[in-house]
């Protein structure tokens, strides 16, 4: 049962927030653009390549890896195939996790790593495999790792991972003490409107050394490494677990600027700040500071409390943030949750509408013991979808399903915008939900 008490008490959900993870979900816009300014030091903007890449790889731990090649590949819509490499080993630790590159990869393909830890040996393995059969490597990491080295040596583009721009200190009157944003409780982040800010249009770069482009043996001639500049400051469970709020940002903002560079995703700095302003627009709608009625981040936490999560959702960048929810509640509330896309869905999950798990299962529930006997877990419908339902769209069929059913659900539709935008205000609202739900749940840690 959820502690919605706790929802409407900033002061005690910052207690809670033991490992600031309402902190890294309201950083995210920041971080955006902090990356945005680590990719134009790295000079991924003077980058000239000869064409696309055949393939995109995406390595990385956990869902630094998994979560970034999946919405790379919703949000490229076919233009390349992105491919995940997956990690073998014997434990979900950084010392035994492996890398093995296909055997089709070759000097017409891009290998990306991106980790925001940078010490597991398995990497700087794998780009020696890459730089020996003449893959593109680029990497985005903490700047001072064994992989920031192994990436200059193999002559690559190294990207300094962005950490959080402000300190994790508590709220103060319904806010955090420094930072954050707005009615939130999260104060004004200091870029927002600057147009020199990290990844401004116009924003001017000096720090790109003279004459450092083509001169690497992959098809994407890259430039100088850069200095590090940003220590390694990782959370332990975000290794080998999920990306946590903000990091998932601060790995993927320069990737997106790689992937406009050769064609692949529109993704200009422009863009960029358009998402940098969404994610502070949701940071600020879905503070803890604003009560549950009006927060919709809270009431989805709220309407998820003792209930299976089936996400359906109808799009590719709808489904990849489906996925990510999915894992977020897993390791941080400890929650299931099935995710399929529509119309598959209907089928896929039909029978748990009509069965243990359906809404009117049970008519004797309601001579239950509310104090003595827990509640029985109930399937709650999540309807995720990037755009303005169509006549093509099959998400009028699942509200009628689960109004048939008498199954509740819920329903999470962006505001209008770019397919990044959109990604942004979903990857944002589901994300702060599972932050709300593992800091209000009776058994958290």
């Amino acid at each position: 049962m959820l502690d919605e008490s706790l929802l409407d008490a900033p002061e005690a959900l910052a207690r809670a927030d033991t490992r600031g993870l309402l902190r890294g979900a309201a950083d995210a816009g920041a971080r955006v653009r902090t990356a945005a300014r680590h990719a134009a030091e790295a000079g991924i903007g003077d980058l000239k390549p000869d064409g696309r890449p055949r393939a995109v790889m995406v390595a990385g731990p956990g869902a630094a890896g998994s979560c970034t090649a999946d919405l790379l590949g919703a949000l490229s819509g076919g233009n390349c195939p992105v491919s995940l490499i997956a990690p073998t080993g014997v434990a979900p630790a950084p010392g035994a996790l492996r890398w093995t590159l296909p055997g089709w990869a070759g000097p017409l393909d891009l290998l990306v790593v991106a980790t925001p830890d940078g010490t597991e040996p398995g990497l700087p393995r794998l780009v020696e495999q890459a730089y020996r059969r003449g893959c593109a490597i680029v990497s985005v990491a903490p700047g001072q790792s064994p992989l920031a080295d192994a990436v200059a040596q193999a002559r690559g583009l190294m990207v300094p991972l962005a950490t959080a721009p402000y300190g994790s200190a508590p709220y103060a009157t319904g806010g955090y003490a420094t930072g954050g944003y707005g009615p939130g409780g999260y104060g004004t982040d200091p870029y927002r409107g600057d147009p020199h800010a990290p990844g401004a249009p116009g924003a001017e770069d000096t720090t790109l050394a003279e004459g450092a482009l083509g001169d690497a043996p992959a098809p994407y001639g890259t430039p100088s490494v850069p200095q590090p500049v940003e220590p390694p400051g990782t959370a332990p469970d975000e290794m080998t677990g999920p990306a946590l709020p903000g990091t998932l940002w601060a790995l993927l903002t320069p990737l997106l600027l790689l992937v406009d560079r050769i064609g692949l995703v529109s993704a200009p700095p422009t863009a960029l700040q358009q998402v940098a302003d969404r994610l502070d627009q949701v940071a600020e709608r879905c503070g803890p500071a604003i009560a549950t009625y009006t927060n919709p981040a809270k009431t989805l936490a709220a309407e998820l409390a003792g209930a299976l999560p089936l996400l359906w959702t109808e799009g590719p960048v709808a489904a990849a943030t489906g996925r990510r929810f999915s894992g977020l509640l897993a390791a941080l509330a400890g929650r299931p949750a099935l995710v399929a896309e529509l119309p598959g869905a209907l089928a896929a999950h039909g029978a748990l509408l009509t069965g243990a798990f359906a809404g009117g299962a049970d008519p004797d529930d309601f001579f239950r013991d509310r104090v003595e006997e827990p509640e029985a877990l109930r399937a709650r419908i999540v309807l995720l979808h990037e755009e303005p339902v169509g006549p093509i769209s099959a998400v009028p069929t699942a509200r009628e399903l689960a109004l048939a059913h008498e199954t509740a659900f819920s329903e999470l539709e962006p505001a209008e915008g770019t397919p990044l935008e959109s990604a942004a205000e979903l990857l944002a609202i589901t994300d702060f939900a599972a932050v709300y739900l593992a800091l209000a749940s009776p058994d958290r840690t």
